[in-house]
């Protein structure tokens, strides 16, 4: 009796000992996934960044450069840094030429940047040159996103709701081109164009979001008409899509974060994530990886998918 009783005693340790060993297999595997998945928070010479675009396997990075936050301001502060393997250098230092850089883009090595009432062109090969100028109306002043389809480059402009459209097929001779208005739609902040297909973020200029602030799809370039893709209202900002193109991503000021929307339901579900955004603005996902620039904090945070 005292045998079996000694036996069983002996069957409980043992298997109490393999369960703590699993449940610390367990928690440490845990605690590994989730030190993969923590996020990188980038704000070495960082001083409010609303913009980040994919350059040579690395990330521009747009800032204002100056004391208080306006994404309106003339101070001529503006500077566009490059991020890569961990480690921050300034691209385009301020020159004069930017005081609120935000949407980039790039074609045949000029990179074109939106800013107060312009967009601003540099030659990545020859940046000590003096970058060429594309101006706008004047009540067109919060130049915010640009996307291309073929030739055509497209700009938003939150503040006066409009997009237009710039003829690129010579992207290396700028000075003389002229913004054609091309639609009007409620406070058009990121775009991105997929497969002819044209997503809009809008955000209100004033700060009073009204059932017009969704996401807008354009489906036909040629003959475009906005419609609503997403229909719930919010302060969007940032636009972009997943690789396999499934899944879109959109940052949103109110509340503060990222949501991600199945392309194929349009169902909307918060990311998840540890850290707590102030307003993220205009992202860039790379393959499983998402830059977040948080433009009152002055940092980016490298989310990985």
């Amino acid at each position: 009796m005292k045998k079996n009783k000694l036996f069983i005693l002996l069957v409980i340790i043992v298997q109490a000992a393999v369960a703590g060993c699993q449940n610390k297999q367990n928690k440490n595997n845990n605690e590994s996934a989730t030190a993969e998945k923590q996020p990188t928070v980038i704000n070495e010479n960082i001083r409010f960044c609303e913009s980040t675009y994919p350059y040579e396997d690395g990330i521009l990075i747009g800032n204002f450069g100056t004391e208080q936050l306006n994404p309106l301001n003339n101070e001529k502060k503006g500077y566009i840094n490059y991020y890569k393997d961990g480690k921050t250098n300034v691209l385009i230092a301020a020159d004069g030429n930017l005081s609120a850089p935000k949407g980039m883009f790039i074609r045949s090595h000029r990179l074109f940047i939106s800013d107060v009432n312009k967009i601003v062109v540099y030659n990545l090969k020859a940046l000590k040159e003096a970058p060429e100028i594309i101006t706008f109306p004047e009540d067109d002043l919060f130049i915010n996103d640009l996307a291309a389809d073929g030739n055509t480059l497209y700009a938003s402009v939150t503040n006066s709701g409009r997009i237009y459209r710039i003829d690129i097929a010579n992207p290396v001779k700028m000075t003389s081109s002229v913004p054609v208005k091309w639609l009007d739609v409620t406070g058009p902040n990121g775009i991105i164009i997929d497969n002819g297909i044209m997503y809009v973020a809008s955000y209100p200029a004033d700060g009073n979001t009204t059932d017009a602030n969704v996401i807008y799809q354009i489906t036909d370039l040629s003959n475009p008409v906005a419609e609503k893709f997403i229909s719930l209202p919010g302060q969007y900002d940032g636009i972009a899509l997943s690789t396999d193109k499934k899944t879109m991503y959109i940052t949103n000021w109110t509340p503060a974060g990222i949501s991600t929307i199945d392309m194929s339901t349009k169902k909307i579900t918060p990311l998840a994530t540890t850290e707590k955004f102030a307003g993220p603005a205009d992202i860039t996902v790379i393959n499983d990886t998402m830059y977040i620039p948080d433009l009152p904090n002055s940092r980016m945070v490298i989310l990985p998918l």
